[in-house]
């Protein structure tokens, strides 16, 4: 139901383009997906995010499943609709959760039992479950159920969790064809490499439609992360789509594509936005700071987002104190904007020859320090 080929490649680099085909429409890559857990990317339409250019989004299975419920999604005919979203939808299975709500759920090696925080009634999740739901909500590309542990783990857990991931996606695999679009499968094994790379081998011989690396920015250092993309994407097929799941700042995705990652997503932008937190080219600027009561300049010079288009930093910064909707809307218009344009800057480059010159100027821009 979808197709993946590379287009270009970089010479000097594992970094490749490529083109995802999906029953929604096609994918350029390397991209980014905004993140709409709940079915909604905070403060902004389904129109905001096309005006922006996003191609795909992520949404969650197991929070769709909770609220408002499947019967609620299959009456509307499927997420799309539900949505009024008509490109591609990535939904995520449950296993960040089975991390995230540890104090609330029940693992064995057939499922995860949760005790809802909506009504304290249980909620049962297994790898066969997972896919029924995707497959309902109608999404173009569907993860297996996995077990997410924090790092770093000790080696005994991580391999238990690889185990108990590699189980339960040899259960998925067969219901593929249950799904309107592709399924991936997830790497597991923490911050041990040779857990990694052997969990990659033995997924690939499953023959998922795409492989994810999970379990990353979940509590690891940046070494760590590296040595972890770099002990799977080796083991990984070139026809295959491969996705780094919750990473990460702009210098981030940068820095993975060049190690051969094509898709990603974090809350990074639309979060830090409503914290007041603005992505640009000369570094990330934090709002709230005094020295922009007074700014008439926008946020970015070279930005062509609509908050840019009109607004200035001293107006923003009033917003933000303010505690004004507007202001978060805003900031997300603008920070998914630049993450945006960041994967179209990172295709031309590894297209033109000229990644070692971009993935340089965003390792210079960094991560939050309050620039101006």
């Amino acid at each position: 139901m979808i197709e993946f080929t590379v287009q270009d490649r970089c010479g000097a680099t594992a970094a490749r383009t490529g083109r995802l085909k999906t029953p929604h429409g096609a994918i350029d890559t390397p991209a980014f997906m905004p993140v709409g857990t709940y079915g909604s990317v905070k403060g902004l339409r389904a129109e905001d995010l096309e005006q922006l250019g996003a191609q795909v989004i992520l949404s969650n299975a197991y929070h769709l499943w909770e609220r408002p419920g499947l019967d609620v999604i299959r009456e509307v005919g499927g997420l799309h609709t539900f949505m009024g979203w008509r490109r591609p939808i990535l939904t995520d299975s449950g296993g960040y959760q089975v991390m995230s709500l540890a104090e609330r759920r029940q693992i064995d090696d057939e499922g995860v039992t949760f005790r809802s925080p909506l009504d304290g009634e249980s909620r049962r999740l297994t790898p066969e479950t997972v896919i029924e739901i995707q497959a309902t909500l109608g999404v173009d590309l569907a993860m297996v159920l996995d077990e997410c542990v924090a790092n770093p783990a000790a080696r005994e857990v991580a391999a238990q969790a690889v185990e108990r991931s590699q189980h339960w996606a040899e259960r998925s695999r067969p219901l593929a064809a249950k799904l309107a679009g592709g399924l991936l499968g997830i790497v597991q094994g923490s911050v041990h490499p040779d857990l990694r790379s052997d969990h990659a081998r033995r997924l690939v011989e499953l023959d998922f439609d795409g492989y994810a690396i999970g379990g990353l920015a979940v509590g690891e250092s940046k070494e760590q992360t590296w040595q972890a993309v770099d002990a799977v994407v080796p083991e990984l097929p070139e026809n295959r789509l491969r996705y780094a799941m919750g990473m990460g700042y702009p210098a981030d995705l940068v820095e993975a594509v060049a190690r051969g990652v094509d898709l990603f997503d974090c809350v990074i932008p639309t979060r830090h936005a409503r914290n007041g937190v603005a992505f640009t080219a000369q570094g990330p600027i934090i709002i709230r700071h005094a020295r922009f009561a007074a700014d008439p300049r926008p946020l970015d010079s070279n930005c062509a987002c609509p908050a840019c288009g009109r607004y200035s930093r001293a107006y923003l910064r009033h917003l933000k104190l303010r505690g004004e909707m507007l202001g978060g809307v805003l900031m997300t218009l603008h920070n998914l904007w630049h993450y945006l344009d960041t994967m179209g800057r990172i295709r031309h480059a590894i297209a033109s020859g000229s990644l070692a010159e971009l993935r340089a100027e965003f390792a210079r821009a960094g991560a939050p320090n309050g620039q101006d």
